[in-house]
């Protein structure tokens, strides 16, 4: 298979920013929230690389330093074996042909003021494709597609007029109406209705082999990820702990915290409850993390080497990685 595209030691750091008081008070300290910790993957193309983690994990910043949306504070971004950390504004204007992104909260990503058809047409004006009248064409054909019927009347429809499952909808037929070869679905289903997650979910199957798709599928639900995903990379506070192929994730788990993750999936029988306590404690502040492996202090398996020493993520089976110090 042709890779796509590769991160190499990708860190982000958000400068804390603190009041006037504040410096005068403490004392000038630079303070950071380590987003993304140095961290390397590939994606292949037309495979789907599943992210998972919890909220505050990094797997969000991840994707937007993917297309550049924010800037890496060090490391570089291949695309096609292109370095595109280093690209020029036109020319990253010219690739967001290729590379788009789904947000997780359509109501937030779509403007009140532009119709449906307006706001799936815009990347069309943006990169000058066809004529208007070609453009409505266009997406009144992928508004059937993606199950927006009928659609001459959802066309002139606004988002505050449509459902929540019609407005994800949108917002992926926007991020495909420009044809990309690579998008990053950042928790699309997140705020959609439970009924309407599957249809999501397989929606996103049909348009993946329709148009030859790659996609970053970001999420919190490791149960999503078994569905749609090809591999599966386990972030917890900006690092990847573990990564590997979906099945051998789900029957062969290593690092602790995926043994949490895979621990936390709803039961689906109502007579079988859990006694203990998956996980211990809350996730630690981005802007000291504990020293050593990051995950030690909420680990039942944590010696005091984990305290101390950062784990390398290692192929402990073929195409199998992992960051823990641990056999098992």
């Amino acid at each position: 298979m042709e890779e796509l595209i590769r991160a190499d030691n990708l860190t982000k750091e958000f400068p804390v920013q603190k009041s006037f008081v504040d410096l005068l008070l403490a004392g000038y300290k630079r303070q950071v929230v380590h987003a993304v910790d140095n961290i390397s993957f590939n994606i292949m193309k037309g495979e789907v690389l599943g992210l998972a983690g919890e909220s505050g994990s990094g797997k969000s910043t991840t994707g937007r330093l993917l297309l550049r949306l924010i800037e890496p504070t060090s490391g570089t971004i291949l695309y096609k074996g292109r370095d595109i950390t280093s690209f020029s504004t036109r020319e990253m204007e010219r690739l967001r042909e290729r590379i788009q992104i789904v947000f997780q909260d359509p109501n937030s990503s779509l403007n009140p003021r532009m119709s449906v058809g307006a706001a799936i047409a815009h990347p069309l004006q943006i990169h000058k494709i066809g004529n208007s009248r070609e453009q409505k064409g266009m997406v009144l054909s992928l508004m059937e597609k993606v199950g927006l019927t009928p659609a001459d009347f959802l066309y002139k429809k606004y988002p505050h007029q449509i459902s929540g499952g019609q407005s994800q909808r949108v917002v992926l037929a926007r991020a495909l109406i420009t044809n990309p070869e690579f998008i990053v679905a950042d928790e699309p289903i997140a705020m959609a209705d439970v009924s309407v997650r599957a249809l999501i979910l397989e929606l996103m199957k049909k348009l993946k082999s329709e148009f030859n798709l790659t996609y970053l599928f970001i999420t919190h639900d490791l149960a999503t990820a078994k569905y749609l995903c090809d591999r599966i990379a386990v972030m917890y506070l900006g690092r990847i702990v573990e990564m590997g192929s979906r099945d051998e994730l789900f029957l062969h788990p290593h690092h602790p915290y995926t043994k949490a993750l895979l621990e936390a999936v709803p039961i689906p029988d109502p007579r079988q409850r859990r006694r203990e306590e998956v996980v211990r404690g809350e996730i630690p502040s981005a802007i000291e993390p504990p020293p050593g492996c990051h995950f030690h202090p909420r680990c039942s398996h944590a010696i005091s080497k984990c305290k101390s020493h950062r784990p390398p993520l290692r192929e402990i089976t073929p195409r199998h990685l992992s960051a823990c110090i641990l056999d098992g």
